[in-house]
């Protein structure tokens, strides 16, 4: 794949999560999991716009140097323990609203993120780093969606691990 159809891949999986953010913020009546998902939409906002500027530097000098990348979303550590603190804070008329939309978000995220980590595996240099970065950051987005979703479920699970057993 070459560099400028991977970054307009890129921008389309990115718009496609920011559509699914922005359209489950609407849908959810918990107002800790809206603004969860508004950031979540406006972060990918962020990401779309920052490819295509790399793409437009890119297409004029053949670099892509450029900002480097942020993210408002803390590191993994600090969602989980944001996500403790949200227990026993959800109507429970809002589960099935929040499980739906966070399903679906999170099917989403782990495919930009495969897509991120192929085009790491396939671009050399300076465009497999630009890669690396959205795929560390889309990793946070998963870890977030997946506290929330393991939240909502009920599972008794935490990020795919058994919390407890009554055993």
């Amino acid at each position: 794949m070459e560099l400028g159809e991977a970054i307009v891949l890129a921008i389309s999986y990115e718009e496609k999560l920011r559509d699914v953010y922005g359209e489950a913020a609407g849908a959810v009546s918990d107002p800790l999991g809206k603004s969860i998902l508004k950031t979540l939409a406006d972060d990918e906002q962020r990401h779309a716009d920052y490819l295509k500027k790399r793409l437009e530097k890119w297409q004029a000098t053949g670099r892509l140097d450029g900002e480097a990348l942020e993210s408002p979303l803390p590191p993994r550590e600090e969602i989980e323990e944001r996500a403790r603190m949200h227990a026993g804070t959800l109507p429970a008329d809002a589960r099935g609203d929040e499980k739906q939309v966070l399903s679906r978000a999170l099917r989403i995220e782990v495919e930009t993120s495969d897509f991120y980590r192929r085009m790491v595996a396939e671009m050399p240099g300076e465009a497999g780093d630009l890669f690396n970065e959205f795929l560390r950051i889309e990793d946070r987005h998963i870890a977030a969606v997946q506290a929330e979703l393991d939240y909502y479920s009920k599972t008794g699970y935490w990020f795919g691990i058994k919390e407890f057993d009554m055993e």
